[in-house]
């Protein structure tokens, strides 16, 4: 997310709200193994450099540290860093945690092993801007790993449409993406990103797409979500507070089969 973007063209999840956190740990949960099962695909270990692209919490940047060791860097960047300090604390000094817009402001200084960002740039407003920093920051040789949501490709909350209940939390996604698109998110962002990458003159691109049903921190991440953005659901009469509150009931009941957007993985080499 960049800061440059106004209040009403800026991410829509506020990362200083204390639903944040939770968010993040359910993210954590559901895609750290995806991230992780890349990270260990393109090689990254002991002693390279990695970025780490709007960080939001510390899980991928202390992962990140366990790969490289004493001996390599992590730099975790977000414009909100505060979710991400711990990852600093977490290890050992490996990771160095910067307030950072990736579409604004200069790379950091040095070539990186590995450049990654995850679910950052379909909220981003100048995604091509973001792209071309971030390939530029690598050494050559160096991966580039972008992960992005395309709720387009599988737009429900419950792809089994089953009952009333679904049909409410079906509709309230529906609501939820029309508040991300009217601040600019590219809902068709993550099927784009292969011909992005070798658009940009990466080399040996390659991709996938996973999303999860029925995970109970697919729960966790709904009930969270809501709760952050209910007043603007309300506001632009997309749902009332008495929806809502049956919403956040029904999901409380564990018995809906929620799922998330496509996340797709891209990943290309720097010639």
């Amino acid at each position: 997310m960049t800061a440059s973007d106004s209040s009403e063209r800026g991410y829509l999840l506020d990362n200083k709200q204390s639903e944040a956190g939770i968010r993040f740990g359910a993210l954590s949960e559901l895609f750290d193994p995806v991230t992780f099962r890349h990270v260990d695909r393109l090689g990254i270990g002991a002693g390279m450099r990695c970025w780490e692209v709007g960080a939001g919490g510390p899980s991928v940047a202390v992962g990140l540290a366990e790969r490289v060791g004493t001996g390599g860097a992590v730099v975790a960047t977000d414009i909100e860093v505060s979710w991400a300090a711990d990852a600093a604390e977490a290890a050992d000094g490996v990771v160095q945690v910067l307030r950072h817009d990736v579409a604004a402001d200069p790379p950091p200084p040095g070539a990186f092993d590995l450049v990654h960002a995850r679910l950052v740039l379909v909220h981003v407003g100048d995604r091509a801007e973001a792209l071309r920093r971030m390939i530029g920051a690598l050494r050559p040789g160096g991966r580039l790993l972008l992960e992005d949501a395309d709720p387009g490709l599988q737009p429900l909350l419950c792809p089994d449409e089953s009952g009333p209940e679904q049909r409410l939390a079906n509709r309230l996604r529906t609501g939820f993406r029309e508040l991300m698109a009217a601040r600019g998110a590219d809902l068709a962002y993550g099927r784009t990103l292969p011909r992005l990458l070798r658009e940009a003159g990466l080399a040996d691109v390659e991709a996938d797409a996973y999303f999860p049903i029925t995970s109970p921190a697919c729960t966790v991440l709904e009930a969270a979500t809501v709760r952050q953005i209910r007043g603007r659901l309300v506001a632009a009469g997309l749902a009332t507070d008495a929806e809502i509150d049956t919403h956040l009931a029904n999901v409380a009941t564990g018995r809906l089969d929620l799922a998330t957007a496509p996340l797709v993985s891209a990943w290309g080499r720097k010639p």
